[in-house]
């Protein structure tokens, strides 16, 4: 019999090459027009002047330049995530170059995060990474627990999770420490909120 974790780390590696296969297969103009913006029902969700935290999307993720240079158009301040050590919880900083990306830095991993330099700030919105959804609001995310737990230390966050249409599961292996989010959107719907 296998643990809760040991289920979702199985889903979690089948979900991932699916999700970057799906991704790769897009035509360019398509993956040019998904998520340039968000959809009414979002943007009805985000508070005026709250600062958005969005993350800078690898390959095979939702795409957040769009949503990113939109909000920074807007008016919005704007955080990424950056990490430290592994061991350490997700911190945000300002992001304040959506379109050259001058102000951001390899990471942890490589993976490229605001300057320890810029000012760290407490989103209010937040847009999340997603490996797998469900139609209740459910998400299966990354694997760090690093969005859980920022989400547990700030409960009044509203939490927004991007996904491709073929993330969506009817049934994710919950534990008691995964947070739900506020919605869900794709690049043909918007879930919630919830």
């Amino acid at each position: 019999m296998t643990t809760v974790s040991e289920d979702k780390a199985a889903l979690r590696d089948r979900l991932r090459d699916e999700r970057r296969a799906h991704a790769a297969a897009l035509p360019r103009e398509v993956s040019a027009l998904v998520f340039r913006q968000p959809p009414a029902p979002v943007r009805a969700l985000v508070p005026e002047g709250a600062t958005i935290g969005i993350y800078r999307a690898d390959p095979g993720e939702a795409p957040t330049g769009g949503y990113a240079r939109y909000f920074f158009e807007a008016g919005h301040p704007l955080a990424l995530p950056r990490v430290t050590r592994l061991s350490q919880p997700m911190r945000f900083h300002a992001h304040t170059d959506p379109y050259e990306e001058s102000d951001l830095v390899p990471g942890v991993m490589g993976l490229m995060q605001p300057s320890g330099d810029l000012p760290e700030v407490v989103p209010q919105v937040l847009f999340m990474p997603l490996v797998a959804f469900t139609a209740r609001g459910e998400r299966l995310g990354q694997g760090g627990g690093f969005y859980d737990r920022w989400l547990a230390a700030h409960p009044d966050t509203i939490a927004i999770g991007m996904a491709w249409d073929m993330q969506e599961v009817a049934e994710l292996p919950i534990e008691d420490h995964d947070m739900p989010l506020t919605a869900i959107v794709t690049p043909t719907r918007v879930l919630g909120p919830f």
